[in-house]
């Protein structure tokens, strides 16, 4: 099963940029729940943890766009550390105004700031398909991509809480803070494997967002409806631990959904499916909505982490097939911003949720906060079928997934 895997990083320099981008993307998990830690535990309100949570992704997702948009044309080097630059100001402003307690502007300008970090995600998928693009190796590297994505959800909500708890209130953000810096700094020493800017000729194509083609916009969407997903499990999961007098049990929950994605994303980048496209993302679309349906149920931590692991199943291989549309449907040259877009719509979905949930978990109790998350597996069903008619009439190839 690993024989595919292995044969990726037979190309030199793969396994430095990979360790540097898994690193760096890090600080993106880790931000999010940590806000929500660090201010549940100072001021006491899931509500403004949630909302300053949701200007960071909100942020995040507004910038990242741009920010690949400018690697596409100046390239990583040039780009990244300033844009890392910008984020750790962030950090810092939003660290002082959690400390101080007075007002409470500068947790959201801190926030704002904070989400000028680039999308790594992205990055490291550009420079994969630089090396391997037209060939049947680069469906197995978006594969392994989305499988690393989650072993970040694995890592870092956990360790974020972990040290947020353990340590200090505002632990989990700075650490997040220091990784960044760290993974950044490795990855843009690596000018070897970085994929070359791109000649730009302004014609009134390039300079248009991708976010204007309707197949972008729809998977874009799904996407944001599958971040909702992701945004009220993290709410509820920390609230459902205190509600039961164990919070750092926390970590376990958050864990389990990023385990069940990764499993499986590791299993789907190993079979060869010939179905197309279109379909493949409708059928993971009804399974994802139909495993949210558990979270309702639960009534103790081991149940809820089974809950969590059964809805993780089928996000890792909805991600990868959104992954494998967007790379067909955009220019070769505009990939990286193609590929945030969507990267984008998740984070988007996730501040979403995050704020919905923790509304509702304020008013309601932990786990009428799931009630966020089966609404939005509805609409991830039904902007998946929204796509499948648009993308149907293109006869987009089948997969080649090995």
């Amino acid at each position: 099963m690993l024989t595919p895997y292995k044969e990726l990083f037979s190309a030199p320099g793969t396994l430095g940029f990979t360790l540097a981008g898994l690193l760096a993307r890090l600080a993106l998990p880790m931000t999010g729940i940590g806000i929500i830690t660090m201010l549940a535990q100072l001021q006491g309100s899931y509500t403004l943890a949630g909302r300053v949570c949701a200007v960071f992704v909100l942020s995040y997702a507004v910038a990242s766009p741009q920010i690949s948009r400018l690697v596409d044309r100046r390239g990583q080097r040039r780009i990244l550390p300033v844009a890392t630059a910008v984020s750790v100001l962030g950090f810092a402003i939003l660290l002082a105004g959690a400390w101080r307690q007075t007002v409470d502007w500068p947790l959201y300008l801190g926030a704002v700031l904070a989400g000028c970090m680039p999308s790594v995600s992205a990055m490291v998928r550009a420079r994969w398909t630089a090396l391997y693009r037209g060939q049947p190796r680069l469906q197995t590297a978006y594969s392994l991509e989305a499988v690393l994505d989650e072993v970040t959800f694995i890592i870092g909500p956990p360790l974020s809480v972990g040290l947020s708890i353990a340590v200090l209130p505002q632990a989990g953000p700075v650490a997040a803070a220091v990784l960044l810096v760290i993974g950044i700094a490795a990855l843009a020493a690596q000018t070897c494997s970085a994929p070359a800017p791109e000649a730009q000729v302004e014609t009134s194509e390039n300079a248009t967002s991708l976010l204007r083609q309707p197949s972008v916009q729809l998977l874009a969407a799904l996407m944001m409806a599958m971040g909702v997903i992701v945004g009220s499990v993290d709410i509820v999961s920390v609230a459902f631990a205190e509600h039961v007098g164990q919070p750092a049990a926390a970590s376990l929950v958050l864990s389990a959904y990023a385990v069940g994605s990764c499993v499986a994303g590791l299993l789907f980048g190993t079979l060869e499916l010939r179905t197309p496209l279109p379909r493949l993302l409708v059928l993971g679309a009804l399974a994802t909505a139909v495993a949210t349906l558990p979270l309702t149920q639960v009534e103790s931590i081991g149940a809820m982490a089974l809950a969590v692991l059964l809805a993780g199943l089928f996000f890792a291989p909805t991600l990868i097939v959104a992954m494998s549309l967007v790379e067909r449907l955009v220019p070769e040259h505009r990939l990286t911003e193609g590929l945030t877009w969507l990267l984008a719509g998740l984070n988007v979905g996730v501040a979403l949720g995050a704020a919905a949930a923790g509304q509702v978990v304020d008013g309601n109790g932990a786990q009428a906060g799931s009630a966020v998350a089966v609404c939005a597996g509805a609409a991830v069903v039904i902007t998946a079928l929204a796509g499948y008619l648009h993308l149907r009439p293109r006869r987009l190839a089948a997969p080649d997934i090995a």
